[in-house]
């Protein structure tokens, strides 16, 4: 069983503890058939939602993201099944500009349903010439009397393709850069836009390449105000961004976990391979890894959850060491396994390419090196 013991640091209060007892309940009945991924996800989704798990995904009015919920979640989910953390975080990423920046109409449409389960949320941010460098999105939205005129494409989307409401950012020319960007919400399946493309990836789940050619939106779509997109975008990944470390300190834990039940049982030499001295320095690493990993994590959303406006050097300090550190943990179980490490169905190897991609999404590890970089420059 896992190392719980970190639910008793003061980040967290009963209201934590009690939902990472009943998540893990809930868990370890989890089967997930990754045969068909995208409906896998579908039936994920369905499944959180009628668990009450996605009420933590979104915010109505009244209310307020909590992001240590968010992150306990991702982190037990990712320890399980990384699929299963996926659905959940886009739920919740999908959604994050309408929980933060939507009308009360706008909220109302749509987070009863993706809190639910019932309908699948994106965030469409990426263009293929603009990943971390959101300010360079050239995507359009023209005003053209009560609309908006969407042209161009996105790349890279997350439930691209299976999401029943997106969240997207196009530039409306308010100003050069960054300050001529908006964000919209809009249906699914509007005249005009269309999936041009399905992303095979080593960990698969689903992802899409999207086009808009004169998809037209009202102008109660836009969240926020006209030339808040950046704004939006930077705000919603302020939240989230600490729950991806969060889910790569899942996988993390897992890897561990597993290398434990490994060198205890396998035998070298007629003793167990754990008594090798190499063997306890790897094992040592590893937890100093984790433990670290886990203080990051929980320190950048306990700030969040305290008030402060924004926590971009504690999250990008938490997401950089904790994926980086997930994939030197996953590495040295994947050592510890030998062959067996290698080889298809084992968690490890699952482990292994589940962790590569979170150190490129939602900021790439260098650009979270130049954010805190920045961050102490200015705070110094």
């Amino acid at each position: 069983m896992a190392d719980r013991s970190f639910l008793t640091w003061p980040f967290f209060d009963e209201t934590h503890r009690a939902r990472a007892e009943a998540m893990e309940g809930w868990c370890a009945r989890l089967h997930v058939d990754h045969g068909d991924i995208d409906a896998a996800c579908r039936k994920l989704v369905a499944d959180l939602g009628a668990g009450g798990w996605l009420q933590a995904t979104a915010a109505v009015e009244g209310e307020r993201l909590d992001v240590r919920t968010l992150c306990l979640s991702r982190e037990i989910l990712a320890r399980h099944d990384g699929l299963a953390d996926f659905a959940f975080a886009m739920q919740g990423l999908g959604t994050g500009a309408i929980s933060l920046f939507g009308t009360p109409e706008q909220q109302a449409e749509w987070l009863p349903l993706t809190r639910s389960g019932q309908a699948i949320a994106a965030f469409a941010l990426t263009e293929p010439q603009s990943g971390s460098d959101v300010a360079n999105s050239t995507m359009t939205a023209t005003a053209d009397g009560d609309d908006y005129v969407l042209n161009g494409e996105k790349t890279w989307i997350s439930n691209g393709g299976i999401a029943d409401v997106y969240t997207l950012i196009a530039r409306t020319g308010e100003a050069p850069g960054a300050r001529g960007l908006s964000a919209f919400v809009l249906p699914a399946g509007l005249p005009g836009f269309e999936v041009v493309e399905r992303l095979e990836v080593m960990a698969p789940h689903p992802l899409a390449r999207l086009r808009f050619t004169d998809v037209r939106v009202p102008k109660s779509a836009l969240l926020g105000a006209p030339g808040e997109g950046f704004k939006v975008a930077m705000a919603v990944l302020d939240v989230f961004r600490s729950t991806v470390a969060a889910a790569a300190l899942g996988f993390a834990r897992r890897a561990l976990d597993e290398s434990l039940a490994r060198v205890t049982t396998r035998q070298v030499q007629g003793a167990p391979l754990f008594d090798l001295q190499m063997v306890q320095g790897h094992i040592a690493d590893m937890a100093l890894d984790v433990d670290a990993s886990a203080l990051l994590t929980y320190r950048a959303a306990w700030a969040k959850d305290m008030g402060a406006p924004r926590v971009s050097r504690e999250a990008a300090m938490a997401k950089l060491y904790s994926t980086d550190h997930a994939q030197q943990v996953i590495d040295k179980a994947v050592q510890l396994f030998g062959g067996d490490g290698v080889r298809r169905g084992e968690k490890v190897e699952e482990l292994y390419r589940d962790i590569r991609a979170l150190r490129i999404y939602e900021g790439a590890s260098d650009v979270q090196r130049v954010v805190i970089a920045r961050q102490v420059l200015a705070q110094g």
